[in-house]
């Protein structure tokens, strides 16, 4: 594809030459001459030196380079979309599989695409343009929208409600037993009967092999457009709001609220019955016992502002020569003393 057409296709400014042919796109230290890249980060900028694309998409305003380039209010965005130009993915095959189980009163709306071993449990709802790839399980009176696409081994458990647009990675389990269990006298547990159900909005996506519990009463709910990367519990009874992204292994406790626009990096901990406000930022490994306000930027555990965090880490690094400083003066210290009161000859 010519470098000029993908520009007018991305709503990019062009600068070179447009008459260049792009076969793929690629990372900026895996690009050939053949390739378009890209560079969002300025921090990187020194990697166009040795950049060996055909082309790259960069930021508006950005210096002059000998790459022929493509000017993007957004180049995180454009690349994005120009990876969507090169890849194919395999053909969708419509219909249904032999191997399929659908239930008589289960109803699938128009065009789907329902793969080998998938079981459709009784009173089940599916909106239009359905894919359903091979060993998908969605257990009775599951509610899905239009759009939906769940990929091999996705659970949907009774009852969950499902909106538009919604992708299931592999594995995912919509909807599982909450973790509930009352202490008896005799130190043994009676399972408290999980009731509620599982509310997925409109657009959201699910990474692979993560769980997302129903309410003992009630619903857990994961907002719009919010996304939740792969290995991610979240507990019964939680609320996720619009736009939030939960990246890997973050740990949800049950009745945990989390608001919009909110940021949880890799294996961010979240104790339970806490509320996360409106565009909090949890970096990795940050575990909160707390309730954030909005805009809140944490780190750590226990989580503490951003800021001191960097600090204290900075300061952790120095303590051995801290201990050593303080341990030296400790003794100039005694030593003086013993001079104040003449105990020293």
């Amino acid at each position: 594809m010519k470098l000029s057409k993908i520009a007018n296709t991305l709503e990019c400014d062009l600068n070179g030459d447009g008459n260049i042919e792009i076969f793929r796109a690629a990372g900026i230290e895996d690009a050939g001459p053949n390739d378009i890249t890209f560079l969002a980060n300025p921090k990187y900028a020194d990697k166009i030196k040795s950049c060996k694309a055909g082309a790259i998409i960069l930021s508006l305003g950005s210096p002059q380079t000998k790459i022929p380039c493509l000017l993007s209010i957004n180049p995180y965005l454009s690349f994005a979309k120009a990876i969507e130009l090169f890849y194919s993915p395999p053909e969708i095959i419509p219909g249904i599989h032999p191997t399929a189980t659908i239930t008589e009163t289960a109803k699938l709306g128009e065009n789907y695409s329902v793969g080998a071993n998938v079981v459709i449990g009784e009173g089940v709802i599916i909106g239009k343009n359905s894919v359903i790839h091979p060993n998908v399980i969605i257990y009775p009176y599951a509610q899905i929208g239009n759009n939906f696409v769940a990929h091999s081994h996705a659970v949907v458990r009774e009852y969950c409600q499902i909106g538009n647009s919604v992708i299931l990675q592999n594995g995912a389990v919509i909807g599982a037993d909450g973790f509930g269990f009352a202490p008896k006298e005799d130190g043994s547990f009676h399972k408290i009967l999980q009731s509620g159900n599982v509310v997925l909005e409109d657009n959201v996506e699910i990474g692979a092999q993560t769980c997302i519990d129903r309410a003992t009463v009630g619903e857990t709910r994961i907002g719009a457009s919010s996304k939740i990367d792969n290995l991610v519990q979240i507990g019964h009874g939680s609320h996720v709001g619009t736009n939030t992204v939960l990246a890997a292994q973050v740990g949800l406790a049950g009745s945990t609220h989390v608001g919009n626009r909110v940021l949880l990096a890799g294996q961010v901990g979240v104790s339970g019955h806490l509320r996360i406000e409106d565009d909090v930022i949890a970096t990795g490994q940050t575990g909160i016992g707390h309730s954030l306000k909005a805009g809140s930027r944490v780190s750590g555990s226990p989580e503490m502002d951003s800021g001191l965090w960097r600090r204290n880490t900075v300061l952790l690094k120095r303590l051995p020569e801290l201990f050593r400083s303080v341990r030296s003066l400790g003794k100039k210290l005694r030593k003086l003393e013993k001079v104040i009161l003449g105990e020293e000859n």
